[in-house]
């Protein structure tokens, strides 16, 4: 079942009619990433104000989520003594069957086989486990008996819950952001066909036009309007069939019955009435002329029925198929459809605000675009205007009205150097006074944590201008020199820790940037300038705690994200401000299986569930933040240095095996910061060389692997090569172009069928047998106009762009014998044994791992 955007607050309504302070706990599962701790946050805080009791447990992958269900989530079953309750899914399980992983689908006893337990599944991967959205009721595969099993649940239509849905039953219900009742009308359609459908066996014979006219022959061979005789296996069969036909009304009450479907207008067509012909072999002569055709009163035979059903049933399964193999993406983050949860609530406030903004900007930190994890090649808005295209800036400007109201200025401060600041475009690095905890709109440029490190480090390290100044080499670095020359910053001045900077310069910062940045191809470094239309697009968010900080939503992103990663006690810092990992090269403890990693992960959970709620925990991870970006830097550029970056068919492939930072990196998400990095490298270096990225700005992936020596394995992550923004007001326009192409096509098509009507009716007359050659060499031509049109076509198909290593993955473990481990949410992200990585990427470049 899945719960319609605008239906949004109902589940929880029930929540508060229902639930008191002694209620059982509602169980959260979230994953370990920034979006999903903020959602967290966010549902935490509603809960605390309405006195639900709650409890959190964060999951690392689906090996720990099935480990939670076994625990936690089955002995809330009715049927082991457990009373039902509500679990939770944060960024967790929306890509595969939720019931059958937590085991709520083998639970021995009566009644209800979910135990009462109902499933919030609130995820932004896709594509959606269709079985959670459309069904999500394990009854429902109990009921099958006289007629649709979906239309006897009260209050869902298929698999839509309804304003008349009674809460309070056990089943699995999806939260809908806009998709699905927007894009999946095809693939609800298959799928409620197919559940509707009885058990077929597809044996792989043949369904084609031939297969109609075989009926008709049948069916007329049957009636006796053939004079041949049938041999003994004919005989055979029809006995078979007959019996068949006999037991049929048995099987009618045990299931789905065929006479059922058929009978249905809206699920099969109806078979075409034949007009019957007269014929000596008829096997009722004695009618009269006036009565009605015994043919066309004859059902149609068990054989044609199971074929018009089974090529109904490959047609859905061909729809679904093509829905799971589109690839990855990424949808709304679901911080941001818990604060709409809490806007619809009336209770939406500065901090669930606050945390709704960072967890939309970390999207950008990890690559999380529309067409899943990848590097974006067209962030020419600037600030943090590169996630989800048209859409995320929908979104992010909602979020800025949302500051604009929760945050009005202050009349009093109308004159102050703060609102100075903000209408200059300087931005604000102190707060307004010791009790300001406001959010204000900032045009943040693209550097890294800038008011926490100097101007020439934050430039150093920040990922757009790394791959647009090629700075992992010397010329790259003496570019840099050269742009804060051209802009009068000195080598001492920029060296500076930035709140310790010149106060005019800081003042004319920007407006020196628009000026001179787009000579080195920086056009989206800061936001274009405030205009009527445009307004404040691509500016970021800014928070300040009184006089003890004030950061962007984009420094805490990375500061979480980092300690989510690396983890905040193996950082120190030493008397000359260098970081370093305490824990590097000191471990010794054997985890083949990983629960020991897993174990660190989780206590890195609370740690930044921590420091998102005390500022003073998130200063002292700033230096963790930090000494990973050192890293990257260190580990990209000698990547590049020593030309370690292969290109092989399909996809550019890394190996970081040696050098300090290898620990670092067995972390996933460290990983995938790392390809990122190295991915956007090579796509400027491909505009560079070619003046474009890849074939119609695909780019090329690049996959890239760590060595986790501890436990022998390697971990590798793909990423998509610089599709990364799917821009719909392009993609309308293109669509526009393609339509007024085909209807020109169109066009000419009728008058060439005109010119040929003409031409065989003089040849006809004339005699003259050369118009058919003619005829076949316009045919010809028009092959070859819709074969050059085919590639701009292809453009607007669902999924062109996607990530697809998650599909690629799967079929190269279902073909070799490589030991790997699938375990992360992230369908790109895959552990290998480490005497099976060569096999294994040989045989994934032959793979196509973008869609």
């Amino acid at each position: 079942m899945y719960l319609p955007r605008s239906l949004i607050s109902h589940l929880y309504q029930h929540l508060l009619r229902t639930h008191h302070a002694q209620s059982p706990p509602i169980l959260i599962l979230v994953s370990l990433e920034p979006d999903a701790l903020c959602a967290c946050r966010i549902l935490a805080a509603l809960f605390k104000r309405d006195y639900i009791p709650h409890k959190l447990q964060p999951i690392s992958g689906y090996n720990d989520l099935a480990i939670a269900g076994e625990q936690l989530v089955q002995p809330m079953t009715v049927q082991l003594g457990g009373s039902g309750g509500v679990v939770i899914c944060l960024g967790v399980g929306g890509m595969v069957d939720v019931s059958s992983v937590l085991g709520l689908d083998n639970i021995a006893g009566g009644g209800d086989p979910s135990g009462g337990v109902q499933v919030w599944l609130i995820d932004a991967r896709r594509p959606w486990n269709l079985g959670n959205v459309f069904a999500g009721r394990p009854e429902d595969a109990l009921q099958d008996i006289d007629g649709n099993a979906r239309t006897r649940v009260p209050g869902v239509v298929d698999g839509q819950i309804q304003s008349t849905f009674k809460a309070g039953h056990g089943g699995i219900v999806v939260y809908d952001d806009g998709d699905i009742e927007e894009e999946l009308a095809a693939e609800r359609e298959a799928y409620l066909a197919l559940s509707d459908m009885p058990d077929l066996e597809d044996e792989g014979e043949t369904l084609d036009d031939s297969d109609g006219a075989s009926d008709v022959a049948d069916s007329r061979n049957g009636a006796g309007l053939s004079n041949k005789r049938k041999s003994w296996s004919d005989r055979e069969d029809d006995e078979e069939e007959s019996e068949e036909e006999n037991r049929r009304p048995r099987q009618r009450r045990k299931s789905n019955s065929s006479d059922t479907v058929i009978s249905s207008p809206s699920r099969l067509p109806r078979p075409p009435q034949r007009i019957p012909q007269s014929s000596n072999g008829s096997r009722s002569p004695s009618q009269s002329p006036g009565s009605s055709p015994p043919v066309a009163a004859q059902p149609p035979s068990p054989r044609k029925q199971r074929r018009r059903l089974l090529r109904l049933r490959r047609k859905y399964e061909a729809v679904l198929h093509k829905y799971y193999s589109l690839g990855a993406t990424y949808s709304e983050p679901i911080s941001s459809l818990l604060y709409s949860l809490a806007e619809e609530l009336g209770r939406e406030d500065n901090d669930l605000l606050w945390h709704a903004i960072v967890g939309v900007s970390s999207l950008e930190l990890y690559g999380r675009s529309m067409t899943g994890v990848g590097i974006s090649t067209s962030l020419d808005s600037g600030g943090s205007a590169g996630w989800g295209g048209e859409r995320g800036e929908r979104i992010r400007q909602v979020l800025r009205d949302e500051v604009r109201r929760l945050n009005p200025p202050d009349p009093a401060d109308a004159r102050g150097e703060n609102a100075r600041g903000e209408t200059s475009g300087v931005i604000p690095t102190t707060a307004r006074s010791p009790t300001d905890t406001s959010i204000r709109l900032s045009p943040e440029p693209r550097f890294l944590l800038i008011r926490h490190w100097s101007l020439y480090d934050s430039m150093l390290h920040s990922p757009y201008l790394a791959a647009r100044l090629h700075i992992w080499s010397d010329v790259g670095r003496k570019r840099l020199h050269k742009l804060l020359a051209k802009m009068g910053v000195s080598l001492s001045q920029c060296k500076q820790n930035y709140t310790h900077m010149d106060m005019e310069l800081k003042r004319d910062l920007r407006e020196r940037l628009l000026r001179y940045a787009p000579m080195y191809g920086l056009d989206g470094l800061v936001p274009p300038p405030v205009s009527a239309g445009r307004g404040k697009e691509g500016w970021g968010f800014v928070r300040s705690w009184g006089w003890k900080a004030c950061l962007s939503a984009m420094d805490v992103g990375v500061v979480v994200g980092a300690i989510l990663e690396v983890g905040r006690t193996g950082i120190q810092v030493d008397a000359t401000g260098r970081t370093y990992d305490q824990h590097a090269g000191k471990r010794e403890i054997v985890d083949e299986d990983g629960s020991l990693e897993t174990q660190a992960w989780v206590e890195r959970f609370w740690e930044a569930y921590d420091a998102l709620g005390d500022i003073e925990a998130l200063k002292q991870a700033l230096p963790t933040a930090q000494h990973l970006h050192r890293a990257i830097l260190r580990t990209g550029t000698s990547l590049i240095e020593k030309r370690q970056i292969r290109h092989l068919k399909a996809f550019r492939m890394a190996v970081v095996k040696e050098g300090p930072d290898v620990q670092l990196f067995t972390h996933p998400a460290a990983l995938t910061k790392l390809a990122l990095w190295v991915g956007e490298a090579i796509a400027e270096q491909e505009k560079d060389q070619r003046g474009k990225v890849g074939k119609h700005g695909k780019g090329t992936p690049l996959v890239m692997a760590g060595l986790n020596e501890a436990r022998g394995v390697y971990v590798v992550v793909g990423t998509g090569g610089g599709g990364g923004v799917v821009d719909i007001a392009i993609q309308e326009k293109r669509k526009q172009k393609i339509e007024a192409k085909t209807r020109r096509k169109e066009a000419q098509r009728e008058e060439k069928e005109e010119r040929r009507r003409l031409k065989s009716k003089g040849k006809e007359k004339s005699g003259d047998k050369d118009g058919e050659d003619e005829t076949e060499e316009e045919e010809e031509e028009d092959d070859d106009d819709d074969s050059d049109d085919s590639d701009d076509d292809n453009i607007d198909e669902r999924g062109y762009g996607r990530n697809r290593f998650g599909n690629a993955f799967q079929e190269v473990v279902d073909e070799t014998n490589a030991r790997v481990r699938i375990d992360s949410f992230e369908s790109c992200v895959v552990e290998i044994k480490k005497e099976d990585l060569g096999g294994f990427l040989e045989s994934l470049s032959m793979k196509a791992v973008v869609g």
